[in-house]
């Protein structure tokens, strides 16, 4: 499961350049889930931060980040949970 969180990371951090970023796979929490007997879980929590999200609204920025991740849909994610944040003005 490393291996899918750092490919989440790889893609976040070169998309975003974020000055906090957190990934955690809770997977565990939907063992026997339909898609986590699927897929072996893809049930991830993103925490972001960057600089790149200033002024933006919370559905704008989930819609970047689910954008830049739109090809791990599937293979790799199958439930995102996203925490963004934007500098404080």
């Amino acid at each position: 499961m490393k291996d899918r969180a750092q490919q989440i990371q790889n893609i976040l951090e070169a998309s975003f350049h974020p000055t906090h970023l957190n990934i955690e796979d809770e997977s565990w929490k939907h063992a026997g889930h339909a898609g986590a007997k699927e897929q072996g879980g893809g049930h991830f929590c993103v925490d972001i931060a960057s600089d790149h999200f200033a002024g933006k609204s919370r559905v704008e920025c989930h819609r970047e980040i689910n954008k830049a991740l739109e090809e791990l849909f599937g293979p790799i994610i199958h439930a995102l949970t996203i925490r963004v944040h934007a500098p404080k003005v």
